[in-house]
């Protein structure tokens, strides 16, 4: 089995990719963990989604092409330069707000109005390494959290290892979430709100 084999990228991704790399933003999320994003994304119709860490928009650009007509996604990021691009190639979107903010005031400031989401795909600091209560307490019941870059990746500092390991240890000592680890790609951790 390919697995890189009919992927089917959404039709921005070319166009996306090409300005992140003149930009030589090098945190770019790969074509496998969107093509997952993509197809998860498709169960939840009528979903409210929201994305921490918006980077270029790559991996925004997969979650757009999984939703359904009636869902929304909420996406954020702390670099304007980044959101830029996004904007660029996806802001005509009616489904897609873009949000330029601190990641630890914005996740708190949702805690704080009692938003809550389908569905979180947490691809920045705050919601996967801070503020990782308020974020889990954001998604609704059978609701789908979702991270990479839990395999150890070459740019990561020295002390990243046990951040990657307590985070990890988090989500399975929880109750409220029943978790999957998929070795593959960067390293995947799926988890549901039972």
């Amino acid at each position: 089995m390919d697995k890189t084999q009919n992927l089917h990228p959404p039709k921005s991704l070319l166009a996306i990719e090409a300005d992140t790399r003149k930009i030589e933003f090098k945190m770019a999320s790969e074509p496998l963990v969107g093509s997952l994003l993509r197809t998860l994304a498709a169960s939840k119709v009528k979903g409210r989604f929201l994305e921490l860490g918006t980077g270029t928009g790559l991996s925004t650009a997969w979650l757009l092409d999984g939703m359904n007509s009636d869902s929304t996604l909420v996406t954020m990021d702390n670099d304007q330069t980044l959101l830029d691009v996004a904007h660029r190639h996806l802001g005509s979107d009616s489904r897609l707000r873009i949000v330029c903010e601190d990641g630890d005031e914005f996740v708190n400031s949702l805690s704080a109005n009692g938003e809550k989401f389908d569905f979180i795909f947490a691809d920045t600091w705050a919601g996967k390494y801070r503020f990782i209560e308020e974020t889990l307490g954001l998604l609704n019941r059978h609701g789908l959290y979702v991270i990479d870059d839990m395999l150890p990746q070459p740019n990561w500092p020295e002390d990243h290892p046990p951040k990657v390991e307590s985070l990890l240890a988090l989500l399975e000592e929880r109750e409220d979430f029943l978790i999957t680890k998929i070795a593959w790609s960067c390293g995947v951790v799926i988890c549901t709100k039972i």
